[in-house]
């Protein structure tokens, strides 16, 4: 039986979920009570190795961090041992794919070879990072979203692939000039997927228009998902923490978080302080006040302003959001005081079978449901900026 599940084992189903700690807590132990097997979120059967998970597990490594409490730890070791074999290579990963979500456990991967070293972490390591050396790119140097999302730059796959490869980078002790490819990520985002009039970014950009989401003239996709732009101001956040101090890039991709924010927080619903999922149409019939978009922001913002990234106020306006997630989104079971996140949108892309053309009617349709790991994850991460 392995560390995690032994730590896990007097947390049964029927255990009360403490709630005299930290809300970074009660979420975390709530989600471990529904998943006592790491590779259960995301509402898996069956193992896989997913963005989710990836996401999941930096979550518990902040909690490690902050309270040193090793059934955390160990719940990311136990993920890692049941995805990768003992020859290093990973269960349900495929190389030739290049999809770029892919490279979001990898950050797993940099906490595991210091707190419990072994040679299948390495090995695993490694082929990540072979596919971050060759994954496809645009003409001026973005990362595909996927091989078969050909020319296609995703607000997703900024956090899928940017603070993995600057995470990897300062591991390493790369030369500074290595982050500028890490920078050009983001760059390149602000160049193509930036609307004029909004300030806001587009869920998607099409070098090729061949796709028929795709603006003929732009290249961008149709409308604005607050999840996809949560995805980006968190790939921010967490990418900057990497560079090192004297890296111009530090200051641009503040810049960027702060001019991305403001437009986002001009669509914040005034009663609730959260967002919609259709991010700038609040009052269309249909859209709807969205959990994961919104403790996004909340997260972005809170930790933006702790590490100087952002000015104080963010903090605050982080704190008014954080408090209407509580009083609109959390919901607690009165028997052993689980912790639920309500109003997750399940999953949201373009293109595809069947074909997802990015229209408003598209993105108010697609299921929502409760304690998604998407929102799970940064609500962890969010408490926990907010509790410092």
């Amino acid at each position: 039986m392995s560390g995690a599940v032994l730590a896990l084992a007097a947390f049964s189903a029927s255990a009360i979920v403490p709630s005299d700690t930290s809300w970074a807590e009660r979420m975390a132990l709530s989600d471990m009570q529904r998943n006592p097997e790491p590779w259960q979120i995301d509402f898996r059967t069956t193992p896989k190795w997913n963005y989710t998970h990836g996401l999941m597990m930096t979550a518990y490594q902040r909690l490690y961090e902050e309270t040193g409490d090793k059934r955390y730890a160990d719940h990311i070791q136990d993920y890692a041992d049941t995805m990768i074999d003992a020859d290093g290579s990973i269960d349900t990963y495929k190389l030739s794919n290049y999809n770029i979500d892919h490279l979001t456990p990898g950050r797993m991967l940099l906490f595991l070879e210091q707190y419990s070293p072994k040679p299948r972490y390495q090995k695993a390591l490694q082929t990540l990072t072979t596919q971050l050396e060759g994954q496809p790119r645009t003409s001026d140097g973005g990362f595909w979203h996927k091989k078969r999302y050909p020319h296609q730059m995703w607000l997703d796959g900024l956090y899928m692939g940017a603070p993995f490869y600057a995470q990897y980078l300062n591991r390493t002790g790369a030369e500074a000039s290595a982050f500028d490819d890490v920078q050009h990520q983001f760059d390149l985002v602000m160049q193509h997927q930036i609307d004029p009039q909004t300030g806001l970014p587009y869920h998607a950009w099409d070098e090729s228009r061949e796709q028929k989401w795709a603006d003929p003239e732009s290249g961008v996709s149709p409308n604005f998902w607050s999840r996809s732009i949560g995805w980006y101001v968190m790939a921010l956040v967490d990418a900057i923490e990497y560079f090192p101090e004297d890296h111009a890039g530090r200051e641009v991709l503040s810049g960027y978080l702060q001019q991305v924010l403001d437009a986002t927080l001009r669509f914040r619903d005034a009663e609730s302080n959260l967002w919609y999922q259709v991010t700038d149409q609040g009052g269309r019939e249909g859209n709807y006040l969205e959990a994961t978009g919104s403790v996004m922001f909340v997260y972005a913002m809170a930790k933006g302003a702790n590490r100087g990234y952002l000015p104080p106020r963010y903090r605050e306006l982080a704190e008014q959001s954080f408090t209407g997630l509580v009083d609109h989104l959390i919901r607690i079971d009165a028997d052993d005081h689980e912790v639920h996140l309500m109003k997750n949108c399940a999953v949201a892309g373009l293109g595809g079978d069947p074909y997802r053309d990015g229209s408003f009617e598209y993105y108010i349709s697609e299921p929502v449901r409760d304690n998604d790991p998407k929102g799970v994850g940064p609500f962890i991460l969010a408490s926990l900026e907010l509790e410092k």
